[in-house]
This record gives C-alpha cells, structure tokens and sequence, in this order.
C-alpha cells in the first residue's frame, strides 16, 4: 500500500522522469520516489488547469527499472 502522505511527498518533490504529453488521458509525467520505508515509488500524474491528477501511484520492479528506478533498462 501507498499512503497519500507518500504520493505527496513525491509530488512534492517533482522530480520529472518521463514526460507523456500526447497521453489519451491529457498530458502527464511519470515522477520517482520513495515511501517512508525507503522503498522505491512511482507516481504517474496529470496537471490540470486547478488540480493535480494523480493517474496512478506504483512500486517499480527492478526488471523493467535501472537501479535508480528513473531510466527504464534497455531491452
């Protein structure tokens, strides 16, 4: 589980990852950090006009995440 205190404090922080503008559900951003147990998070979210829409907030697996969990692996 992912506390709202945790996606805010990923938020927070803004640190941009990757950039979706052309995403169907309006343009978002991938954004890393971690959760009070110093586990790895990731929230995708959507800037609108009057809120910030937080699409989806995620733990990375390391298959798919370089061990900074910002750069996906290469395939």
């Amino acid at each position: 589980m992912i506390l709202v205190s945790e996606i805010r404090n990923v938020v927070e922080r803004w640190e941009l990852v990757e950039d979706y503008p052309e995403d169907v559900r309006g343009h978002s951003c991938l954004l890393p950090g971690y959760k009070l147990d110093d586990t790895p998070t990731h929230v995708v979210c959507s800037p609108k006009e009057d809120y910030l829409a937080v699409i989806t907030a995620s733990i990375p697996n390391l298959e798919e995440w370089e061990y900074d969990y910002k750069r996906r692996r290469r395939r």
